[in-house]
């Protein structure tokens, strides 16, 4: 019976056995075939490639260079104008400059198409590149470096190149390096060619700027920034609206639907291509009612600001709200109940939100008198102005300037935080006139200085032109429906 059973179970395992090879020489069958039939759909997709998707060729010897897509300029017609509530109309006047500061960041090289044999390579500079290395990755010696930088041009900009920038290599049949070129600006190229006599010249080759007027309007409906972008204005081109009627208009609280603005600007073309806006030269701000107006002028000595059309400058002497903020959480007030503290107390400040880090700016110019820190203001910051101001700035995360120190209107002199008796990140704003608090929002700041006298005649021949312009373009948008 024992001897039975070991024989059944022999055979049993003999059999799954010779099952389990059958089954394996079935499946190395089937993967061969699989493998087969691949290779074979393979050969048939790359011969239909090569049939249908020929390789593109040039002329020998040159080198085609595309320049990036540019944005181009916005056209206008009178039925648009009768639609939308915000619009823009192209403007005829138009000049040239070669002013670099006018120029968009973005650089765009224009090379020299080439030929006999000559070829062009481009290389992005990374940050912690320096020009020997560049040159090493490409290929070219120490000795290259040396000849490229031995004039004084060519070694005042390659000393200094920047991540992001581009140098383009041009070398012969040899490879051997015959010109370098480098983008300073979107139309300033440094050019170091080698001549026949294997001297590398040098030379700084700038294109013109076309500088051309364009205007735009609109009607808040719920902000500046939805109503600036429906009139087709940039986002830089929003903030520096905002910016020159900042010291008179609130945008965050002041701001009202149904206010109004309108403003004259410039694009700016090179070689016909829309490449950036410019300044704005004349702009209306209409705030519930009250008509702001402001002009830029630029002075004899090349100084350069907005005035009203009576000479006045836009700029205040202090800024109304020194930092940007989300909203007020607490107002100027005679009596407020503390909420750390549980017990009632003059609020003798604004309190702006903000989150933490967010810059807090000098509102005028002024002397650091306090610069410290203590258990109920926090980290602190007084200025002390002229005409007997002070401003008090409270519950900062970290302070930017020393006690002793000069600044400037606009400077950073700290950040948001929540140091000190605060709830939550904020800035406590005080501003004291003869030692006595007024509200920061509503107290009538000093003028900055008007329009120099020397300067009058020149500003009133200038301003009235550019105020004709603007106040015909509006009534152009006001009788096509554009209002």
């Amino acid at each position: 019976m024992i001897r039975q059973d070991y024989k059944s179970k022999l055979n049993a395992r003999k059999d799954y056995v010779k099952s389990l090879a059958h089954h394996v020489k079935l499946r190395w069958g089937e993967i061969a075939a699989v493998a087969v039939g691949v290779i074979l759909l393979s050969f048939a997709l790359s011969s239909d490639d090569d049939a249908t998707d020929p390789i593109k060729t040039v002329d020998e010897g040159s080198v085609e260079l595309t320049p990036p897509d540019l944005k181009q300029a916005p056209a206008f017609s009178d039925s648009s104008l009768s639609q939308d509530p915000s619009s823009r109309i192209d403007l005829p006047l138009s000049w040239e400059s070669t002013n670099p500061d006018e120029a968009v960041s973005e650089p765009l090289t224009a090379l020299p198409k080439i030929s006999d044999g000559r070829a062009q390579k481009e290389v992005e500079i990374k940050p912690g590149d320096t020009l020997s290395g560049i040159f090493q990755q490409q290929g070219f010696s120490a000795r290259d470096v040396f000849q490229v930088t031995q004039d004084d041009t060519a070694e005042q900009y390659l000393r200094n190149i920047r991540p992001g920038k581009k140098l383009i290599f041009e070398t012969d049949s040899e490879q051997g390096l015959t010109g370098l070129y480098y983008s300073l600006e979107v139309n300033k190229t440094l050019e170091i060619k080698k001549d026949a006599e294997g001297k590398y010249n040098v030379k700084v080759k700038e294109r013109p700027i076309e500088i051309r007027q364009n205007f735009a309007a609109g009607v808040i409906k719920d902000s500046l920034f939805n109503a600036g972008k429906s009139a087709g204005l940039s986002d830089t081109l929003i903030v520096k609206l905002a910016n020159i009627f900042g010291w008179d208009i609130d945008f965050v609280l002041d701001v009202r639907k149904n206010d109004q603005f309108s403003l004259i600007y410039e694009e700016k073309y090179l070689d016909g291509d829309f490449i950036g806006n410019g300044d704005i030269i004349a702009a209306q701000f209409i705030n519930q009612g009250d008509v702001f107006r402001a002009i830029r002028y630029t002075d004899s000595d090349g100084n350069e600001s907005y005035f009203t059309p009576e000479g006045k400058s836009m700029r205040k002497a202090f800024l109304r709200a020194p930092l940007n903020f989300m909203y007020i959480s607490s107002n100027f007030k005679p009596r407020r109940f503390h909420p750390i503290l549980k017990r009632w107390k003059a609020h003798r400040g604004i309190d702006y939100r903000a989150p933490t880090g967010t810059p807090v700016y000098a509102a005028g110019d002024g002397k650091v008198i306090a610069s410290t820190y203590n258990k109920y203001n926090g980290k602190y910051v007084f200025i002390q102005h002229g005409n007997s101001i002070v401003t008090k700035y409270l519950h900062l995360s970290r302070r930017a300037v020393s006690y002793g120190k000069r600044v400037k209107q606009g400077q950073i002199i700290g950040y948001v935080g929540g140091t000190g008796l605060a709830e939550a990140p904020h800035l406590h704003y005080e501003f004291v006139v003869n030692g006595v608090h007024r509200n920061p929002r509503t107290v009538k700041l000093p003028e900055a200085k008007p329009i120099a006298k020397k300067e009058a005649e020149r500003f009133q021949q200038q301003s009235k032109a550019i105020l004709a312009s603007l106040e015909a373009y509006q009534r152009v948008t006001a009788s096509s429906g554009a209002h």
